[in-house]
């Protein structure tokens, strides 16, 4: 059996390394060993920092509002409870973008928190809203046979296509429909 030589495959291996590795300080460029470890080291620590990133976006979002709210007298964990008693959903991203850009709406939801804090706004109805009141099958047979009607009275003409448009304009005595864009259409026909 002939010997069979591996030179082609582990040159583009090596090669592949060398290429990951190229920028690293001293031999960890040049020789494939001390590349290679590197180069699995650097994995390992991209991985890790990929969830560190996160998490130190968060600290520094935190460490920002809590910052704009000293200035407005009052301490971060106070204004997220009031905000959350107030019923104000404004992820911590967004908070620390108004604390730096406007400080005005920002001082505006430091009131609405204290405001709420001290208990003279109620909680928003967002879960009244959410719950819906039991029903009768009866009542969703009738209701199931009447929605079809009201939304074909209803229907949105910016969800139409022109043609269904140009017969619509057709059928209303609209003049020079044939020349009309899309928009012109809607507008002839409100």
């Amino acid at each position: 059996m002939p010997r069979v030589k591996t030179g082609a495959v582990t040159k583009a291996r090596h090669k592949k390394v060398m290429k990951q590795a190229k920028g690293y300080f001293g031999s960890k460029h040049r020789l494939y060993k001390s590349a290679k470890e590197q180069v699995m080291h650097s994995g390992k620590y991209a991985y890790r920092d990929r969830k560190q990133k996160k998490r130190d976006f968060r600290k520094l979002w935190i460490t920002r509002i809590n910052a704009a709210c000293r200035e407005n007298g009052i301490s971060y964990s106070k204004f997220i409870n009031g905000l959350t008693k107030a019923g104000v959903v404004v992820n911590r991203k967004m908070l620390s973008e108004i604390a730096i850009d406007s400080p005005k709406t920002f001082s505006d939801l430091v009131s609405i928190s204290v405001d709420a804090l001290n208990g003279k706004v109620a909680k928003q109805e967002t879960k009244a809203t959410t719950k819906k009141a039991p029903v009768k099958k009866e009542e969703t047979k009738a209701t199931a046979k009447k929605a079809p009607a009201k939304k074909e009275e209803t229907k949105d003409l910016s969800s139409m296509t022109v043609a269904e448009l140009k017969s619509l304009a057709k059928e209303k005595g609209i003049e020079g429909i044939s020349t009309m864009k899309k928009a012109d259409l809607i507008n002839a026909l409100k």
